[in-house]
């Protein structure tokens, strides 16, 4: 392997950037997928771009692909998972919140991710032990912080969780709006964010652990040291379900208990 795992998520998630990048504000082929759900051209060709490289570095591993699904035997001990476009409403309607996200998990976890801003050329990555953005050529160590007091929510469906827990219920919490200030992105974007320091928390219902959309954004903020389970307090992959990623201890605390 003449290229480490890390570098390799970063390669392939700023190979799909690169295609995000090209075909804004152009036409786009919308191909619905049912639910309000949608493709379009940007993210099918994304995704081949990432693949693209992720096949030519290591063509044993199995893939994961938002749009092309699942390829490799099954059975693999690794296998990437690929999100060429989140945010593909933002995209579509010529907006610039958007994602490329990129994960390799293993039979340790997800030990490589990087997730992509095409716009301001950025990458949120991590190796399984440290947490960096790139830009420029150059990494900073993400250090996550809850000092905005901001707190992205994701108000796109499904919720499984409803109606014990309705994230815009959260919003609308006056106990919320006396220690935070909600925002939306409506991409996974806002994930790495937390790492940054950019938000001090993000949360949604769902189920993300092994999701294209959520892996690689967890584990930056995991190797950042956020804090992050789900919407109970348990692991994201089990009980209710969701995600809440904090900045620390006390504001994930907080957060919790509005929810509870």
């Amino acid at each position: 392997m003449s290229i480490t795992d890390g570098e390799l998520a970063i390669s392939a998630a700023r190979a799909g950037a690169a295609v995000v990048r090209a075909k804004y504000g152009t036409p786009l082929t919308r191909m619905e997928k049912g639910a309000g759900d949608f493709a379009t051209s940007a993210d099918i060709e994304a995704e081949q771009a990432v693949l693209d490289v992720l096949r030519t570095a290591r063509p044993d591993d199995g893939v994961t692909g938002e749009e092309s699904g699942r390829t490799g035997t099954g059975d693999e001990a690794r296998r990437w998972l690929v999100d060429p476009l989140c945010g593909t409403l933002n995209f579509a309607v010529r907006s610039m919140l958007v994602a490329v996200n990129v994960a390799l998990r293993t039979p340790a976890g997800i030990t490589a991710a990087a997730a992509a801003d095409p716009f301001t050329g950025e990458v949120f990555w991590t190796d399984g032990e440290r947490a960096a953005v790139r830009r420029d050529g150059v990494n900073e160590p993400l250090t996550p912080s809850p000092a905005s007091t901001l707190v992205d929510v994701n108000l796109d469906p499904p919720f499984p969780n409803a109606p014990r827990f309705r994230a815009a219920e959260l919003l609308a919490d006056p106990r919320f709006a006396e220690r935070f200030r909600p925002r939306v992105l409506s991409t996974t974007l806002a994930v790495p964010w937390v790492a940054a320091g950019r938000r001090a928390a993000y949360v949604t219902d769902g189920h993300g652990e092994e999701s294209v959309h959520f892996a690689a954004g967890i584990a930056v903020c995991r190797a950042a040291g956020c804090v992050v389970t789900g919407i109970d307090g348990r692991p994201p992959h089990a009980g209710a379900g969701g995600l809440v990623i904090a900045a620390d201890a006390q504001t994930h605390a907080a957060l919790l208990a509005l929810i509870g």
